[in-house]
């Protein structure tokens, strides 16, 4: 029987870059890999077997961000020269040239639908462009200090944003106002990004800490103090199950976000680790770091089909609608407390005190938690019950009973539900790890009668 989590291996290692590795991100068709560098270089690697990489030339000064367009045909980089660039990652090079910025611009990222891009810069603004015709469209300002990190979520309609001004903010891409400050942190905010459900953020810091919110409650329901230096960079596994981070203690950390613990700890690098970033599929991960190197692995511990598991245990297919703006609550800023609900993790006890639940709003099962609504026609006729002559009547009017303790109560019992199929994936990983040990003790005494 395959073991349940097999240990991540280094599959490949990239020579080219001739000074620190700065940011990496793999194409959409998992083909390619962007990296930039403190040389002023991108780098694409092309990871077909033989195949030559492209160095493209331009930036004037330290390249910070990289990121693929959605479709792969383009790629973005962002540069302490204070502009963003448009590249085609073909031999040629060709580039565009975007500029609006009047300090270092530290990140860029493409929306999901290929169309806009976000850009974090030390002029203490987040800028978004439109990408078709090549121009700045708004500025998002509210952060005091340099802006470290901005990304879209998956649809589009929130802008996360964190800087040294030790915040992390929410933002409105309709309104462009800002919606939310989260506050909670002793240094500078490195790194921010959105799960792929956009149900919750996560944000690394100079304090060397990893936070996890739920944006539509407001709550810090995960903290991790893993590294022994500032956290610089982090990357979500396509499953949600997983995250890898980097650190200034030249090691990066694979938390399993389902378990609430550490799982590895892996060493490549000497020197600070500057850039992670999973593949498209999960199966791969690169890592950048001070000296200079760039580093593929293998993923291999994410063995377990959740998607296949969870159908046997799901009751329902239908998903909730994605989360709207106005289904976040409180809306007022305001500080979050780190000792409410959340799940300490150190790397002297790895062992989590609670099995957190976010509630994921997709098909996809991104974090720790999955919901299923009924159809609406089911829920027309449980809402109202008919009488003699056609006339139907409200179940509140019939049972006495308040619609909002209704929803209450229906919440709880979804809450239940969410739990119960939690346990039935621990129960599930339980199975295979004690299939396991058996086999491992079987030939252990096969060994041994061997040898007498």
């Amino acid at each position: 029987m395959a073991s349940v989590m097999e240990d991540p291996t280094l599959e490949r290692h990239f020579k080219g870059h001739k000074d620190v590795v700065s940011c990496a991100d793999f194409s959409p068709n998992n083909k390619q890999l962007a990296t930039g560098s403190c040389d002023k270089n991108l780098m694409i690697w092309n990871l077909t077997p033989k195949a030559r990489a492209f160095r493209f030339v331009g930036h004037t000064d330290i390249i910070t961000g990289v990121h693929f367009s959605p479709n792969g045909s383009l790629v973005a980089s962002s540069s302490r020269d204070q502009t963003v660039r448009l590249w085609t990652p073909s031999i040629k090079g060709e580039s565009t040239v975007f500029k609006a910025h009047t300090a270092s611009v530290r990140s860029v990222q493409f929306s999901s639908d290929g169309q806009r891009l976000v850009t974090a810069s030390d002029d203490k603004s987040v800028k978004v462009w439109g990408v078709e015709r090549k121009k700045f469209l708004y500025s998002l300002n509210r952060h005091t200090n340099w802006v470290r990190c901005a990304r879209f979520s998956p649809d589009g309609r929130l802008v996360a944003s964190c800087g040294d001004d030790r915040t992390v903010r929410l933002w409105d891409t309709s309104s462009r106002q800002c919606i939310n400050i989260f506050t909670d942190y002793g240094g500078s905010a490195t790194f921010v990004d959105f799960n792929s459900s956009g149900t919750c953020i996560a944000s690394s810091g100079a304090d060397n800490t990893l936070k996890i919110w739920d944006i539509r409650t407001n709550k810090l329901i995960q903290h991790y103090i893993v590294h022994s230096a500032g956290v610089n960079c982090f990357s979500f596994h396509p499953s949600g199950n997983y995250l890898i981070s980097g650190s200034s203690d030249s090691t990066m950390k694979i938390l399993d976000l389902l378990e609430g613990r550490l799982i590895y700890t892996l060493h490549g690098h000497k020197g600070p680790v500057l850039a992670v970033a999973f593949s498209r599929d999960g199966d791969l991960f690169a890592s950048g770091g001070a000296d200079s190197q760039v580093l593929m692995w293998k993923t291999n511990f994410d063995s377990l089909n959740y998607k296949v598991l969870l159908s046997r245990h799901r009751k329902r297919v239908t998903p909730d609608p994605p989360p709207h703006l106005m289904d976040i609550y409180p809306r007022s800023h305001h500080r979050h407390s780190a000792q409410n609900g959340t799940v300490e993790v150190s790397g002297h006890n790895c062992t989590a005190t609670t099995i957190p639940m976010c509630i994921s709003n997709s098909t996809d099962f991104p974090l720790w938690g999955w919901t299923h609504t009924r159809p609406r026609e089911e829920e027309d006729e449980d809402q109202h019950e008919r009488l003699p002559g056609g006339m139907t009547t409200s179940r509140e009017e019939h049972s006495g009973i308040p619609s909002s303790l209704n929803s209450t109560l229906e919440n709880i019992v979804q809450q239940l539900d969410i739990l119960t199929q939690t346990v039935a994936v621990l129960e599930e990983r339980l199975t295979l790890t004690e299939d396991k040990l058996r086999t491992c003790l079987d030939n252990q005494v096969l060994a041994e009668d061997s040898c007498s």
